[in-house]
C-alpha cells in the first residue's frame, strides 16, 4: 500500500509510521511524503490513518511503477529529451556495443549527430560471458564518451558492471544503463535509487516481469523516479536467435506500468538481419524507445560484432522508421 501523508506531519511522526507500518519513506516531487508499505497491507492502520491524506491498495509489490498508483507513464529527462508524460516522443538511442578507440566512437557520435539523433550510446565496463573476450576499456573509455558530450552535444548512456564502478558512471553518464546481468545487484540498484538520474533498466534474460518491475521498486522507492525499462530478450526454447523479443510482454509493461519502454532489438535477435524489422515493429508499438547497435566496421568490432549494423544500414534503418511513427503518431528523435 502507498500512503500519501498530509502536509502537516512532522519528520518525527514520519520516522515513527515507518517503523510501525515496515514501510520505505520517500519525498516524491517536491513535498509529498510518500511511505510504501509491503503490499499484504489492504486497509489503512488505525495508528496511520489521522496522518492520511490518501492511500492506495496494491495487489503485489509493483507499487510506485503501478499505473492503479500513477496512471500516466512517467516523465523522464535527459538534456533536452523528453520521454513519458506529455510526450509521444520515441528516442533513437545508437552506437556501437563497446567503446573501443577515439577513432571508433568519434565516427559513431558523427553518425548520431548527422541523423539528428540525441543520444550515444556505448559500453565501457563489459560483463562478458566468457573472460577471454574484451572486457571494455573502463574509465579510459568512459572518460572518451564523455568527450564526445562535449564535442558534439550528444547525451551519452553507458552500463554499470558492477558497484565498483557505478558511482564513475553515474557522474559522467547522462543515463546509467543497468544491464541483464547486473539487474539483480541490489547494490547497483540502490546507489541508482540515490542518484536522482535517468536510469535504464535492462530485463535479466531469466526474469519474469515481476521480477523486472520489482527491480525497478528497489530505484523508484529510493527516491529516484527517473526510470525506464528495457526489454532486451528472454531466453526460451529457440536457438536460431540470441533471445526472443517479449512483445507480448511489452503489451503488458505498458497496460499495467508506468515507466516508460525502451526496446532493444539489437540483443534479442543477436545478428544484424533481423535487427531492422524487429526495429519497425517495436516502433509500431508505440514505445518511448529503441536501443540499437551500430559499428564503423562491424567484421572488427571486440564485442557483439554479429548484431551491430554498419552505419549504412543503420542510417537506412532509421529513415524507415520515420513514417512508421508518424501513423502510430510518435515523434521520432
Amino acid at each position: 500500500m502507498i500512503l500519501h501523508l498530509k502536509p502537516n506531519v512532522n519528520d518525527s511522526k514520519i520516522a515513527e509510521l515507518a517503523a510501525q507500518l515496515e514501510a520505505i519513506h520517500l519525498t516524491e516531487g517536491a513535498d509529498v511524503q510518500v511511505l510504501v508499505t509491503p503490499s499484504k497491507l489492504k486497509e489503512v492502520p488505525a495508528v496511520a490513518a489521522p496522518y492520511v491524506a490518501a492511500a492506495y491498495p496494491m495487489d503485489t509489490d509493483i507499487q510506485l511503477a503501478s499505473k492503479s498508483y500513477k496512471t500516466a507513464t512517467r516523465e523522464v529527462r535527459f538534456g533536452q529529451v523528453v520521454v513519458g508524460g506529455n510526450s509521444q516522443n520515441t528516442v533513437v538511442i545508437g552506437g556501437p556495443c563497446s567503446v573501443e578507440s577515439l577513432e571508433q566512437i568519434t565516427q559513431s557520435a558523427e553518425l548520431m549527430k548527422r541523423l539528428n539523433i540525441s543520444t550515444l550510446r556505448a559500453g565501457c565496463y563489459k560483463p562478458r560471458t566468457s573472460p577471454y573476450s574484451f572486457q571494455g576499456m573502463g574509465y579510459e573509455g568512459l572518460m572518451l564518451l564523455r568527450q564526445m558530450r562535449e564535442t558534439y552535444g550528444l547525451n551519452i548512456i553507458t552500463e554499470v558492471k558492477d558497484s565498483s564502478h557505478v558511482h564513475d558512471v553515474i557522474e559522467h553518464a547522462d543515463i546509467v544503463q543497468i544491464g541483464a546481468k547486473a539487474m539483480y545487484d541490489h547494490s547497483i540498484l540502490k546507489a541508482c535509487g540515490a542518484a536522482r538520474k535517468p536510469v535504464l533498466l535492462k530485463r535479466g534474460f531469466g526474469t519474469t516481469l515481476q521480477e523486472f518491475v520489482q527491480a525497478a521498486e528497489f530505484i523508484l522507492s529510493g527516491g529516484n523516479e527517473q526510470v525506464m525499462l528495457c526489454e532486451r530478450g528472454i531466453r526460451t526454447f529457440e536457438t536460431k536467435t540470441r533471445f526472443t523479443l517479449d512483445l507480448c510482454g511489452v503489451a503488458f509493461l505498458k497496460e499495467y506500468t508506468n515507466l516508460p519502454v525502451i526496446l532493444d532489438p539489437s540483443h534479442a535477435m543477436g545478428y544484424r538481419y533481423g535487427v531492422p524489422d524487429l526495429a519497425r515493429a517495436c516502433v509500431a508499438m508505440g514505445v518511448e524507445g529503441l536501443l540499437i547497435e551500430t559499428h564503423p566496421n562491424p567484421a572488427v568490432a571486440k564485442s557483439d560484432a554479429s548484431q551491430q549494423l554498419n552505419h549504412a544500414e543503420f542510417t537506412a534503418m532509421f529513415e524507415s522508421l520515420k513514417p512508421i511513427a508518424a501513423a502510430v503518431n510518435r515523434n521520432l528523435i
